[in-house]
């Protein structure tokens, strides 16, 4: 058993862990990514996924918002079930977390934490701390 500041102590077999990370990744929580690296867990973000496209027009937030949603809406049910994440940069919105959590509760998955960064949005931040989801800084503190 791993000590209590783990926060992949809680979340049974390593290779299923689900984590998000809102934001950027600071100092706190570099030791995390590496462990998560090396434990084969899929680490995604959706601008890794998005292919390099040229256009002249701008992009419309709300569109650009789509765009997010329908490109991470293919990774999420094109995975397997039981494979673990650790995402990051997603969801960055409310709106966005409000369609992840649906997307989690249509395969019946639950997130083992989330993880806060620098930068994140304060909403996204609360909507998680209110489900009980948030590693605190003193969590991970080792």
């Amino acid at each position: 058993m791993g000590p209590i500041n783990d926060p992949f102590s809680r979340s049974g077999a390593p290779a299923k862990t689900k984590f998000l990370l809102l934001g950027s990744t600071d100092f706190r929580l570099e030791n995390l990514m590496n462990r998560a690296r090396s434990l084969n867990i899929e680490h995604v973000s959706p601008l890794r996924l998005v292919r390099p496209e040229i256009s002249r027009r701008p992009v419309h937030a709300a569109a650009e918002e789509a765009n997010t949603l329908a490109l991470m809406r293919r990774w999420f049910f094109a995975r397997k079930p039981d494979a673990g994440f650790v995402l990051s940069e997603f969801p960055a919105t409310l709106l966005q977390a409000i369609v992840f959590d649906e997307w989690l509760d249509a395969r019946d998955e639950s997130l083992h934490g989330v993880l806060v960064g620098i930068g994140s949005n304060e909403a996204v931040v609360q909507h998680y701390r209110t489900l009980g989801l948030i590693f605190e800084p003193g969590d991970l503190a080792a």
